[in-house]
């Protein structure tokens, strides 16, 4: 399942990205531990959960001790009806059972050391590991080849595929390339392991901390927390920065209470995300919350939060002409454009069903776009708005696109009223 598409600028990625060095056996007994808090007792029915699992476990003990009482019973009488040679078979049994030792099976170390022993052996000579190329011709030829194969060209569409399959969450970076003889051909250059389920991303140039220009994507899933990855690193297993989410707990403290958050976090999944590019440092974030949270990635923190809305805040979308203006869609059926001059709702507009997706028009600064769950697509000019809602505003165009509902739009940057949309009657309209 795909859940979230991408571009990425072509010329932004690094001709050849580098392989991130391997996490310590540290780090990643600390990643697994976190991950096993982030798991447990988040929630008042988790509690509950616990609770009726204690009492569940109280239940199996009190069966097990009446069916050792009925086997020893059992054993009693058996004694008495077949003497010496039942008796020899049950001491064969208790033997057997002894020598399993069941009664401390719980005890055991039921961990499993994922680092072997054998990654201290080695070669004295690397002529003698047989993992190791010899330096041939045909080994020169194959490295070329995968270099070849690890390359961006500035000329290649890179594209960031978010997915999931077999349960596992995945960001993929695909390329594709155009060949001078009309095929085409695509292929996952390289992918990231999230955390999470994803539901949006956002590109960015911005380094966190130091403001450096890179290549980077910001990612939200049902989690809290947002995620900024470093596009240029392959094999990366944690993200450069994580915004929000809940704080990790050190020690044998084995629980999050509820509501345990880190400062300015989202509270619930991450919906929609933006990215400001003339103020480079500024992200945007949509939530399942009801709020949207304005970042800042270089100093690692949330600078402003939103509440206009009063049901999960869907979509987000930063002006490309007036770069102070954000735009924002909700299941409360309503359109609500700020300025984030004064952090203050400039207008709003009320649409017929919850807000799927909204794109500013980059030929037209004062048009954008919003897609319904009804299948409809609408198009407003801020100038109309007001400070009140507007029933019934009247609308640039409106195109009934979709039968079902239209989770996303895309507007070409180079054909002016060129329009695609995406829906979930798996149908994709060029308008």
């Amino acid at each position: 399942m795909i859940s979230a598409l991408s571009w990425v600028p072509k010329g932004a990625a690094k001709y050849v990205p580098e392989v991130a060095e391997p996490p310590s056996k540290e780090e990643i007994e600390e990643l697994v531990n976190a991950d096993s808090v982030d798991k447990s007792g988040e929630s008042e029915d988790e509690e509950e959960m616990d609770v009726d699992t204690e009492k569940g476990d109280a239940a199996v003990l009190q069966a097990q001790a009446a069916v050792l009482q009925a086997l020893a019973a059992a054993k009693a009488l058996n004694d008495d009806q077949q003497g010496d040679q039942s008796s020899a078979f049950v001491q064969n049994i208790s033997d057997g059972l002894r020598e399993l030792d069941m009664d401390h099976y719980d005890d055991e170390d039921g961990g499993i050391d994922i680092f072997g022993k054998g990654v201290d052996l080695y070669y004295t000579s690397n002529d003698m590991d047989p993992y190791l190329k010899k330096n041939t011709e045909e080994n020169a030829d194959d490295e070329e080849e995968e270099i070849e194969d690890m390359t961006i060209k500035p000329t290649d569409a890179v594209i960031l595929c978010a997915r999931v399959e077999d349960e596992v969450n995945l960001l993929e970076v695909c390329i594709f390339e155009e060949a001078e003889d009309g095929d085409s051909n695509m292929y996952v250059h390289h992918d990231i392991i999230l955390s999470a389920f994803p539901l949006s991303m956002a590109w960015l140039d911005c380094r966190p901390q130091s403001g450096e220009k890179g290549n980077f994507v910001a990612t939200g899933t049902m989690g809290p927390a947002i995620e900024i990855w470093d596009l240029d690193l392959i094999d990366e297993v944690q993200p450069l920065l994580v915004l929000g989410g809940k704080k990790r707990v050190k020690g044998k403290e084995k629980k999050i209470k509820k509501g345990k958050f880190k400062k300015g976090s989202h509270r619930d999944s991450v919906l929609g995300l933006a990215w400001n590019k003339e103020l480079r440092n500024v992200l945007a974030s949509a939530s399942a919350d009801k709020t949207l949270k304005i970042w800042d990635v270089v100093q690692e923190k949330c600078a402003v939060t939103l509440e206009h809305h009063t049901d999960k805040v869907q979509t987000v979308a930063w002006s490309r002409h007036s770069p102070e203006l954000l735009i924002s869609g909700s299941f409360d059926k309503s359109v609500a454009l700020m300025d984030m001059k004064s952090s203050s709702e400039s207008g709003r507009w009320s649409v017929d069903a919850d807000v799927e997706s909204i794109a500013w028009d980059p030929h037209n600064e004062h048009a954008f776009v919003v897609s319904l769950e009804n299948g409809m697509v609408q198009c407003f000019d801020k100038r109309l708005a007001s400070s009140d809602m507007v029933s019934g505003a009247k609308t640039i165009f409106t195109l009934h696109a979709h039968e079902k509902a239209v989770s996303s739009l895309s507007f070409s940057s180079v054909a002016p009223n060129f329009l695609a949309t995406g829906s979930t009657d798996k149908m994709v309209l060029s308008l």
